[in-house]
């Protein structure tokens, strides 16, 4: 499998953010997207996901389900952490799994492995920052995706965690997945560099 981006433009409230951006990215690699902020680090991971628009350019993804999107081969954690704070860490995580199809590890194994098992039955609304973030980020585990589609998916996590999540994304990446992840930090794991030009 390979994500293959020629020349990608990207325009957000009638506003270039990038332009004739090119990259390629293969099965069993990780890529850390860097640049200031502003360049379109998040835009770039959005429009991959299938949630923005592309304006110029050509995204294509050689292998995976042919009868399937890009959008649909990836997995988007973005800033915000989609729960319903009234539903419990379980159901939100049993609920995300049945919507997307599971296919991935155990909602039980995914809360072990994320330190949120104890708060299974307590309402998301009640979940501290990181708690939230180790929640959405159980999806992960849970639901089978080959691309991984990361902003900032180190933020509100304590260095016990970030540990946790390096050796999420490494499995991941062993297992001949991709992992996508915008960050300004190390991630705690092997990558290659797309970085991206100055802000306007």
């Amino acid at each position: 499998m390979r994500l293959t981006a020629h020349a990608l433009t990207c325009q957000r409230g009638g506003r270039i953010v990038f332009a004739d951006l090119s990259f390629s990215v293969a099965a069993g690699e990780a890529v850390q997207v860097t640049g200031p902020n502003g360049a379109g680090k998040s835009s770039l991971l959005r429009l991959v996901a299938g949630l923005v628009r592309i304006e110029g350019g050509r995204l294509a993804l050689e292998g995976g389900d042919p009868e399937a999107s890009i959008g649909e081969h990836c997995h988007y954690c973005g800033h915000q952490d989609a729960f319903k704070g009234s539903l419990t860490v379980a159901e939100n995580l049993a609920f995300w799994t049945a919507y997307l199809g599971g296919g991935g590890g155990s909602p039980e194994a995914a809360m072990e492995r994320l330190g949120i098992a104890h708060l299974a039955a307590l309402p998301a609304g009640y979940l501290s920052a990181g708690q939230r973030r180790r929640l959405a980020l159980a999806r992960l585990i849970t639901v089978a995706r080959p691309i991984w589609l990361l902003d900032e998916p180190t933020a509100a996590l304590d260095l016990a965690s970030q540990k946790v999540l390096a050796g999420i994304m490494a499995d991941h990446v062993a297992a001949g997945g991709v992992v996508m992840a915008a960050t300004h930090g190390p991630l705690g794991l092997p990558t290659r560099e797309l970085a991206i030009g100055r802000a306007a």
